[in-house]
């Protein structure tokens, strides 16, 4: 069906009617002296200012939303971004010609007008309209008249509908901004640089993720976007820049979940000669700070939860959180085959491609990440689970990381990063060789590749291995999740409620 064809007749004959009166009924600018918000907090001050000079006329634009005529008057709702304003129009005042016009008006239109203001017998503070001008003719009709737009995936998919329906939407969106320039003022304020690093990498390193593949035409070239913005900000620490942080969207080419995207936005931030204690006392202050700062106060709700952010936060020992939750202690099953009989023992059945570390990661999203509601850091983490951590200096089969979980979810996550180039390097080769023999030996584990048969595990990147040979200082690395931490500041249960558009399912 053409485009044309589904649009109401009527729309296209008011436009048609528009045209032939020689208007635009997309005209290319509009003065606006004042937004809505604007003009009612002029009015009041008007009003309680014995000394007020009476405003002259005002010009503002916005939204039909409502509209209601009552013979030779009529009285039109308008909304900008800043919020409602009514408009009253008199054919007295515009001339019946120009008040017929207004027949030719829909909801949705957007219109500029000039008047005075005035408040109605009912107290709303109103334009009495002088002039109008039609500045942008609406060709749909808003949903359900206006009651607001109810349908879940069309309001992600269409979700310039939903912010004009359902009103309640936009201030989680205004929060989130406010939240990452908060994020950077905090970090600005301690000596970080925010710097920005490619989105297209030639391995995309950096965490066990799924990578998207893309190839460049030019350099007859595959690559892949990025999944996280680790290794390219190590370099810049071996550069000799001490304290660095980037925001920015990374890729994971893996499930959709209420906390999770494939495209999702990360703060990371690495700060030279400190380690993930340093980083944990940071991740608080940082919390607290930005909680404070948006929403006036430490104590959220989040999910009919009461949380306080305030530190100190919470420390307990992954091993002490897993077995204290299901029984198991990690360190008793040393071997992959060993720990996955016992998950199946208390009936859990875990994917047969998953290594021992992946396994432990199950535990964690099964039984201890639901009930961490308030603040808590989960520190030591097997090694396996944390390739490009260093070892803890008293039981080497741990790494010094840590995860920040808040209202049951994971919102950070920081390593003491491993600087030993030699280590790394045996790592990376470690998991590929484990990788390729369960493979050899168990040809049904393509759980463990991509779609497209790449690997998923820490890639070998032998330029970072290369810049780690020239040094790099003891480091405290952190990654936070800003959509999670959005949606436990404006209490949302869904990541699709915290961003814009979302990812869905081609229709």
């Amino acid at each position: 069906m053409a485009r044309s064809d589904q649009i109401a007749q009527h729309y296209l004959d008011k436009l048609e009617r528009i045209r032939d009166r020689g208007i635009d009924p997309y005209p290319h600018s509009y003065h606006r002296t004042h937004t809505a918000q604007e003009a009612v907090s002029l009015f009041e001050h008007q009003e309680t200012s014995p000394h007020a000079v009476p405003s002259s006329e005002l010009s503002l634009a916005g939204r039909i939303t409502a509209s209601r005529f009552m013979g030779r008057i009529a009285f039109f709702d308008i909304r900008d971004g800043s919020g409602k304003i009514q408009l009253y129009f008199g054919s007295d005042i515009l001339g019946s010609e120009k008040y017929e016009s207004l027949a030719d008006l829909d909801i949705g239109d957007i219109v500029g007008a000039k008047g005075k203001l005035f408040r109605t017998k009912t107290g709303e503070i109103t334009l009495e309209v002088a002039d109008f001008t039609l500045l942008a003719k609406s060709l749909q009709p808003l949903p359900e008249k206006w009651h607001g737009l109810v349908d879940i995936e069309k309001r992600y998919r269409q979700r310039y509908l939903d912010l004009i329906s359902n009103e309640e939407v936009k201030p989680a969106f205004t929060l989130r901004s406010q939240i990452v320039a908060a994020l950077r003022r905090f970090l600005d304020q301690r000596g970080f640089l925010e710097v920005e690093t490619p989105v297209l990498q030639p391995l995309a390193g950096g965490a066990l993720a799924r990578r998207f593949k893309t190839h460049h035409q030019a350099l007859d070239q595959n690559l892949f976007l990025r999944i996280a913005l680790e290794l390219y900000l190590k370099r810049l620490i071996i550069g000799g820049f001490d304290k660095v942080y980037e925001i920015g969207h990374v890729f994971r080419n893996e499930g959709i979940s209420t906390t999770h995207n494939p495209e999702f936005t990360m703060l990371e931030s690495y700060q030279a000669y400190a380690d993930y204690t340093d980083v944990m006392k940071m991740v608080e202050d940082m919390v607290c700070y930005v909680a404070k700062e948006v929403v006036g106060r430490t104590e959220v709700e989040f999910g009919g939860e009461r949380i306080d952010l305030a530190p100190p936060w919470r420390h307990v020992t992954l091993r002490e959180a897993i077995k204290d939750r299901c029984g198991i202690d990690f360190k008793d099953y040393p071997e992959t085959a060993s720990l996955r009989a016992r998950m199946e023992q208390l009936g859990i059945q875990p994917d047969p491609n998953k290594d021992r570390g992946r396994l432990v990661d199950e535990l964690i999203s099964t039984f201890v990440e639901p009930s961490l509601i308030q603040p808590t850091f989960l520190v030591d983490y097997p090694v396996e689970m944390s390739p490009l951590a260093k070892r803890k200096e008293d039981d080497e089969q741990l790494a010094e990381r840590f995860e920040a979980f808040v209202g049951g979810m994971e919102i950070a996550n920081a390593f003491s990063e491993l600087n030993d180039p030699v280590e790394q390097s045996k790592r990376f080769e470690a998991q590929e060789q484990a990788l390729r023999q369960a493979q050899s030996t168990t040809p049904e584990l393509t759980g463990a590749t991509t779609q497209d048969g790449e690997p998923e595990v820490e890639v070998i990147d032998d330029d970072f291995i290369l810049a780690l040979e020239y040094g790099m200082p003891p480091t405290g690395g952190l990654g936070i999740g800003i959509d999670r931490l959005v949606m436990l500041l404006t209490d949302k249960q869904s990541i699709r409620e915290v961003i814009f558009f979302p990812q869905l399912r081609a229709k």
